[in-house]
C-alpha cells in the first residue's frame, strides 16, 4: 500500500509541476517603426521613429512598463494644403503602459491556433508628448499678412492605446528569454501642440483631438528575478 501511495503522490507532484512554468519578471525592448499624423491638416504624412521599453511582468501575460519614443511626426503640404500649412515635429514621448495578453484569459495547448495567438495583447497608458517643430509653415502663401498662431515647442498629455502580438522564445532552461514584438499604437494628445498650429476654432473648425499612430517592430530581452506561472508556457 505504501509504495502505491508514494507513486500517486509523485505522480500528482509531476502533473502539478508540468502545469506550471517559471518566467522572468522583467524585460527590455527596442525597435523602430512608422508614425502617421491625424491632426487638423488635410494630409496625414508618414515619419520614422524609434523606441525603447522596460516592462515588469506580474505574470507572463500581465505587464506594466515605461516607453520612450523619439522621431518625427509629419503632416500637411505647403503647396497643396488648402491653407498652405505643413509641419515636421521632431518629437519625444514618454509613457506608462499596461498590457493584458490573450494567454491570460484563454486556455491553450502546446499546439494549435490558440497557442499561436496567446501573445496577442491590448494595452493603454498615459504620458507626455514633447513637441519640437523642425519646420512649420507660419505664413499663408495666398495671404502673407496672416501668421498662423502656435508654438514651436510645447508639451501635451498623451493617451497611448496599444494592440499587438509578441512571439517569445525559450532558453535552454525553459524560460522566455527573447522575443519579437509587433505593435500598433494610437496616441491621443490632449492639446494642440502636435502639429504646431493653434488657430482659433472660429477660423479653422476642427473640434477633434490631434492623434498620431505608430506601427513598430522590435526585439525584447527577458531577465531578472523569476516568478511562477500557473499556466504552462510551452
Amino acid at each position: 500500500m505504501k509504495p502505491i501511495l508514494t507513486s500517486l503522490i509523485a505522480l500528482l507532484i509531476w502533473f502539478n509541476a508540468n502545469a506550471q512554468s517559471n518566467f522572468y519578471k522583467m524585460s527590455v525592448g527596442a525597435g523602430a517603426g512608422i508614425t502617421q499624423s491625424f491632426g487638423d491638416l488635410a494630409k496625414h504624412d508618414l515619419g520614422l521613429a524609434g523606441y525603447g521599453t522596460f516592462d515588469y511582468l506580474f505574470t507572463p501575460f500581465v505587464s506594466l512598463g515605461i516607453e520612450g519614443q523619439m522621431g518625427e511626426i509629419n503632416g500637411g503640404d505647403v503647396f497643396n494644403d488648402p491653407h498652405n500649412r505643413q509641419f515636421i515635429n521632431s518629437y519625444k514621448a514618454f509613457s506608462i503602459n499596461g498590457k493584458l495578453y490573450l494567454g491570460a484569459v484563454i486556455d491553450y495547448g502546446r499546439t494549435g491556433f490558440a497557442n499561436a495567438v496567446k501573445g496577442l495583447y491590448v494595452g493603454a497608458g498615459a504620458g507626455v508628448l514633447m513637441n519640437k517643430m523642425r519646420y512649420v509653415a507660419r505664413q499663408k502663401l495666398t495671404d502673407p499678412s496672416y501668421t498662423f498662431p502656435g508654438k514651436d515647442s510645447s508639451n501635451d498629455l498623451l493617451v497611448p492605446l496599444n494592440i499587438g502580438i509578441a512571439f517569445n522564445f525559450m532558453d535552454r532552461y525553459g524560460y522566455y528569454k527573447y522575443g519579437i514584438n509587433f505593435n500598433y499604437q494610437a496616441n491621443v494628445t490632449l492639446g494642440e501642440g502636435m502639429d504646431g498650429y493653434d488657430d482659433s476654432p472660429l477660423r479653422f473648425k476642427s473640434g477633434n483631438p490631434d492623434i498620431y499612430t505608430y506601427f513598430s517592430i522590435g526585439l525584447k530581452y527577458h531577465f531578472g528575478s523569476t516568478g511562477l506561472s500557473i499556466k504552462n508556457l510551452y
